[in-house]
């Protein structure tokens, strides 16, 4: 069941990837992919659930979660980059790239595609499993993706209300969940994906789905999150003081920064 699901989803990934490279081109905006991560997930998700036997409660509350976080995600980033033109790390690639559109068709809306299936796939096999009750690992799973949920969105909503201020001009976030670590929207949605694989540890044949938190983890922490944001304030007049002071990824706790 969950193979012929997957399928099915990869399918319907390949085709909305197809379709945002098209309204890529004409509006000359490779970033509209950051725009619909979070949608992505939903549109999985509802694959996934329409092609199931049966919606349990857990499968439904697990939906629920991931459209819960998928549909703040995409609004965030849609209010925060509107009228902003194209995100500098894409534009930066199509100042620098050779044979532009090739790159960008394989190596952002293909490699992101594939990226999300893999993610997902604790999603899939949930939504794709006979689970009937809610025990205590996905009681355990909640919790953790309501921590990175809240670590994500309060991280996001802070940096928000700093840079409206015009006080804040130039300056750096230094104060809420930034004092703890320097990017808590990062770690947050890291953390939300170990919680929703945690829910997917009771089904049959689920350890292969530990490589969605796994990739997520190190992609935020290693790729294309927190080395490509850093570099852009290594300049900065207060960068290298606040990099001392606190750590990039797992939030510092008490005077212990991991």
């Amino acid at each position: 069941m969950f193979s012929e699901i997957f399928f099915w989803c990869a399918i319907l990934t390949f085709a909305m990837m197809n379709v945002l490279f098209i309204l890529a081109i004409l509006s000359k905006d490779n970033s509209i992919i950051d725009i619909f991560w979070g949608s992505g997930f939903i549109i999985i998700t509802i694959c996934a659930l329409i092609l199931t036997s049966e919606v349990t409660l857990k499968k439904f509350l697990v939906a629920s979660l991931v459209a819960t976080w998928g549909l703040r995600l995409t609004l965030h980033i849609y209010l925060r980059n509107r009228g902003s033109g194209e995100d500098f790390r894409y534009k930066n690639w199509r100042n620098t790239w050779k044979n532009f559109y090739l790159r960008s068709y394989f190596q952002v809306f293909m490699l992101q595609g594939l990226i999300m299936l893999i993610i997902s796939s604790p999603v899939v096999l949930i939504l794709s499993g006979e689970a009937q009750t809610i025990g205590f690992l996905d009681i355990l799973g909640i919790l953790i993706f309501a921590t990175g949920f809240l670590f994500e969105s309060i991280g996001d909503y802070q940096l928000l209300r700093f840079r409206k201020n015009s006080a804040n001009q130039g300056r750096l976030i230094k104060t809420g969940l930034w004092s703890y670590t320097r990017h808590p929207n990062y770690f947050g949605e890291a953390l939300l994906w170990w919680g929703i694989w945690l829910m997917a540890v009771s089904e049959t044949d689920s350890l292969f789905t530990i490589i969605s938190p796994l990739l997520i983890t190190f992609l935020l922490r290693y790729v294309s999150g927190v080395p490509m944001l850093e570099k852009k304030y290594e300049h900065h007049p207060e960068w290298d003081e606040y990099k001392k002071q606190v750590p990039p990824f797992i939030p510092a706790i008490g005077k212990l920064k991991l």
